[in-house]
């Protein structure tokens, strides 16, 4: 168990941003610095116990997809190494957790794919019989597996507001045509192999949220995190039964606690009782050793 880094302290570069878990500094015109902190949010809200060892599991989590998933996508790795851009005294900060990238556009729109009927999709359907609009068959029971996966993209909202579900035609608009086609193929066909060689390691990648960028000739990167257990809800295969909700490897574990204490959802976010961070921390290591061993 490592010390939590809830908030980095980077002095030898500019801080440009910080997001629910991630800071990031400038390091040249072409280049960005992206430490990710142990912070946790939920419900778009920061809470103020930080999970320690967090920050490097997303990290390799990360770095582990990214590298898998090349061959689909081009990605914001430059291959730097973080202690490399930082004064000595700050490396303590980004080893493991960080990421030197390329400074790119980031889209004004989340990719998120959906795999199985779960989370605000379950809510939705259970009055609609739908997901973000999209008509699905009737008798569909929570966590059953959808017809084929769904792309029901986002907004981004500042650290506190909440993201807001779009139609594509929404994100045409957003995008453009071409544009937000490329989006959708993208993050579906990532999904597809990822939750491919997921099911090989025991793990239902139920859904996942992607982001993406474009470079000054108009190429499409995969940006921020990639299908980590911030971004993603992930089930063991072997706890998998349709009709409620799985165990997850992510940070449902910290919602379903939060709901069940009755907190409103707005700032301030209590407290995080220690065997709850602790057996969050436990839940994300566990995605990772799944993963990648």
């Amino acid at each position: 168990m490592t010390d939590a880094l809830f908030q980095t302290d980077i002095k030898s570069l500019k801080l440009l941003n910080r997001g629910k878990v991630r800071d990031i500094y400038e390091v040249d015109g072409e280049k960005l610095l992206i430490v990710t902190t142990d912070r946790l949010s939920a419900f778009d809200v920061i809470l103020p116990t930080p999970i320690p060892g967090k920050g490097q599991v997303l990290t390799s989590v990360s770095n582990f997809w990214f590298e898998k998933l090349k061959h689909i996508v081009p990605n914001q790795l430059t291959g730097v190494a973080p202690e490399s851009v930082v004064a000595d005294n700050e490396k303590s900060q980004v080893t493991g957790r960080a990421l030197v990238v390329k400074k790119l556009k980031p889209l004004p729109v989340e990719a998120i794919v959906r795999g199985y009927l779960a989370g605000s999709g379950w809510k939705e359907y259970q009055k609609n019989q739908s997901v973000c609009s999209i008509p699905l068959p009737s008798g569909l029971r929570e966590a059953d597996k959808l017809p084929q996966p769904l792309f029901t993209p986002s907004t981004k909202a500042e650290a506190g507001a909440h993201d807001e579900n779009i139609s594509f035609a929404k994100a045409e608009e957003l995008l453009g045509k071409e544009l937000a086609a490329k989006v959708q193929g993208a993050a579906i066909a990532l999904y597809r192999e990822a939750a491919e060689y997921a099911a090989t390691k025991g793990i239902i990648i139920a859904d996942t949220k992607f982001e993406f960028g474009l470079d000054d000739a108009g190429t499409l990167y995969l940006i921020d995190e990639a299908l980590t257990p911030d971004s993603s809800r992930f089930w063991p295969a072997d706890q998998y039964q349709p009709g409620s909700n799985p165990p997850s490897f992510d940070k449902q574990y910290v919602r379903d606690w939060l709901e069940s204490i009755g907190w409103n959802k707005k700032p301030p976010a209590p407290a995080l009782p220690a065997d709850v961070a602790a057996r969050t921390g436990e839940k994300y290591r566990e995605a990772l050793d799944r993963l990648t061993k």
